[in-house]
């Protein structure tokens, strides 16, 4: 048997974020918990959306106690503030920072069995739907706005804490790429390269079945197609990269993912190095490390991301041809080739283990262990 789960609605294109008074009204909500990050708030982007609440006289609190790579205390400060202010949903704008620190707080305030943050790893036996989260993404890459998962980071313990709960996905997703258009291009480029590794990864999981394929081979096609265009800002770009993303995150919800997050991960919890930036660079080397045990769907990501001729390639060509194109659109929109600048060979024990207890790691289509794990990590040193 397999499970999808997916928003309840959701709303593309530009100006979609028109949507959201309607929503509110309409759903009868009261009063919204606005969740959004200090930068997006600075730059204007926040008020894109608290000016239509504004012009439909809908009451609500801003909350942006939030990081990059948002913290158990994030959490908890973010509850106490949804708890004192009377808010009956949530209004989540930003990345996968914003939209994740909005699925832990709702989640707590509707099952307060599970206040202590720790306990939501994994997947948690939690008993309610979250706050109701209408959710805005402003980055075209971690699709947290049509997944079941969300990261924190245990700061004390140096690791992020996967947690999976089909009761915090959003009800609601708009998806505008207007929203995405002042996003800088190395941020582009890390997020859209976070969107085809979710892409890929999820096409090749132990898990993937026939639906899941037709999403995630979509999404490299659409992605490939549209990254280097949205980090030079062009509408066709944005809009590519906004529905790309979206897609593969309806697939790679459902099905589980690989080794490239479990190994990105600690990378972030340790170093804050940003998700989309670790996984491209890990992505082509676990993809080899990863061939034997793909058979033929290697031709179909190399065939997605217009690489010619595939049908009269060896099983080795079409392999290599398929990693190939992930480097060349890695190396196209900026992104490092390898760690050296990132990880210290003393941690790679400790980034190892991160890594094989990732709730990622059992998905991986080749079983693996610590010390294969820690051999990846000093082959991209």
């Amino acid at each position: 048997m397999n499970r999808f789960v997916l928003n309840e609605t959701s709303y593309h294109g530009a100006g979609a974020i028109s949507a959201i008074p309607d929503e509110i009204k309409g759903r009868g909500f009261q009063k919204v918990f606005v969740a959004s990050d200090p930068d997006l708030i600075k730059f204007g982007v926040t008020k894109k959306v608290t000016d239509l609440l504004d012009a439909a006289n809908i009451a609500y609190t801003l909350f942006s106690d939030i990081k990059p790579n948002p913290t158990i205390e994030n959490v908890q400060a973010g509850v106490t503030a949804f708890k004192d202010c009377g808010a009956d949903c949530i209004v989540a704008i930003g990345g996968g920072s914003s939209m994740d620190t909005s699925k832990a707080i709702g989640i707590i305030v509707n099952n307060p069995e599970f206040a202590d943050v720790r306990s939501l790893e994994g997947v948690a036996p939690t008993k309610k739907a979250c706050v109701p989260i209408i959710a805005v993404p402003t980055t075209a890459g971690t699709a947290a706005e049509v997944t079941i998962n969300y990261v924190i980071t245990d700061v004390q313990k140096n690791r992020k804490m996967v947690c999976v709960d089909v009761h915090d996905i959003p009800v609601v997703a708009v998806v505008d790429p207007d929203m995405m258009s002042t996003m800088p291009k190395g941020l582009t480029a890390a997020t859209g390269m976070d969107a085809l590794t979710h892409a890929i990864e999820g096409y090749i999981t132990k898990g993937a079945w026939a639906m899941s394929d037709m999403f995630h081979l979509k999404a490299i096609e659409i992605i490939s197609d549209s990254l280097r265009g949205a980090v030079d800002n062009t509408k066709e770009g944005r809009e590519g990269m906004a529905l790309g993303q979206y897609v593969a995150g309806m697939g790679f919800s459902n099905v589980g993912l690989g080794i490239v997050h479990s190994m990105a991960h600690p990378l972030g919890a340790l170093y804050d190095t940003p998700h989309g930036v670790a996984n491209a660079i890990i992505l082509p080397t676990v993809m080899e490390y990863n061939a034997p045990a793909t058979g033929e769907k290697y031709r179909d990501i190399a065939k997605a991301m217009g690489v010619q001729g595939t049908e009269s390639m060896t099983q080795e060509e079409y392999r290599k041809a398929a990693i190939d194109a992930v480097k060349q659109l890695s190396a196209d929109v900026g992104i490092p080739a390898d760690l050296k600048e990132i990880v210290k060979p003393e941690d790679i024990p400790f980034l190892a283990q991160s890594a094989y207890d990732d709730a990622c790691r059992p998905g991986n289509p080749r079983d693996t262990s610590v010390e294969e794990i820690a051999q990846l990590y000093k082959s991209l040193l």
